[in-house]
């Protein structure tokens, strides 16, 4: 009997995180019988020392199964074209730099012939994938109009259809987090902690959640910070972190982190634009302060 029976017959289900209790999963004792033991006494203890999670309902896994498809084709084309490239270049030769939707078999033209022997089956497959590719588009435009939230998610920039619908299909109901700030942690955006006296080491982000969510908001975040971006209080905090590291050994790692921090402060956004559905406004943060200081220059000069 599943959980939405169960919950239907009107008992209460809590679902366990495999990874939050090891007292089991690590356990040299272990079979069904213990395990559902152990279970039930922490149940009793706190339900929360079980870390419940939350299954997603039918409609939402299978739209959310057709973004992780597409996902994973681009990134099979992505090995294949990299593929690709590392073979001709030992050879003396190289493959005509294109954007991923444009590779196909006839780049190898006007390379050796054992050149394109070796690499046109693999252009020809990438060919193929990105047609593929290209339906899985079609189909995840068509999943966009079931759910109009995204319209309201698509007002910040890097933010597109597949980011915005990906973010609500992997939440499915902003009403579940009490605060937007817990989006961070729930996604693996915030720091593990170890502190322990006096030690306070700094760490890696927990990277606990959905690994490709996690990785489109950091896309996003690149964007953001990206040369020529329209100016945002979001690259404005950004583009902070980047030049506090701006001349030290490693800026470029601190580049990675920014883009990350950013990540978080988008996911944290996205869910309040979620929640109010407000009109965004990307510089309401300078906007605010610059109305402080004229506010104060005002009370002065009475």
């Amino acid at each position: 009997m599943g959980k939405p029976a169960l919950g239907g017959d009107g008992h209460e289900v809590i679902v366990a995180n495999p990874r939050k209790v090891r007292l089991i999963t690590q356990s040299v004792k272990k079979n069904d019988r213990m395990d559902a033991e152990h279970l039930a006494r922490l149940a009793r203890v706190d339900p929360q020392l079980l870390a419940p999670i939350r299954h997603r309902g039918a409609e939402a896994q299978g739209d959310l199964a057709v973004i992780r498809a597409r996902a994973e084709l681009v990134d099979c084309r992505t090995a294949m074209i990299n593929t690709a490239r590392g073979l001709a270049k030992p050879m003396g030769e190289r493959v005509k730099s294109c954007d991923a939707d444009y590779v196909k078999e006839s780049l190898a033209e006007g390379l050796s012939e054992a050149t394109q022997s070796a690499i046109g089956p693999l252009l020809k497959s990438v060919e193929e994938i990105s047609k593929q590719i290209g339906a899985y588009d079609k189909k995840i435009q068509e999943i966009e109009k079931r759910y109009p939230e995204t319209k309201v998610l698509k007002q910040v920039h890097g933010v597109g259809t597949l980011i915005a619908l990906s973010f609500i299909l992997t939440l499915e109901d902003a009403e579940r987090f009490a605060h937007s700030r817990e989006v961070g942690p729930y996604l693996g955006l915030t720091r593990k902690l170890r502190d322990s006296g006096e030690s306070q080491p700094e760490l890696g982000i927990s990277k606990a959640g959905d690994m490709l969510m996690r990785r489109l908001l950091v896309q996003a975040a690149h964007c953001i910070l990206r040369d020529g971006a329209p100016e945002s209080d979001l690259k404005l905090w950004g583009m902070t972190k980047v030049q506090a590291g701006a001349g030290k050994k490693g800026s470029k790692r601190r580049k990675k982190k920014a883009a990350v921090a950013v990540a978080r402060k988008l996911a944290v956004l996205l869910h309040k634009l979620w929640v109010t559905g407000e009109v965004y406004d990307p510089q309401y943060n300078r906007k605010a302060v610059e109305a402080a200081g004229k506010g104060k220059e005002k009370t002065a000069a009475a």
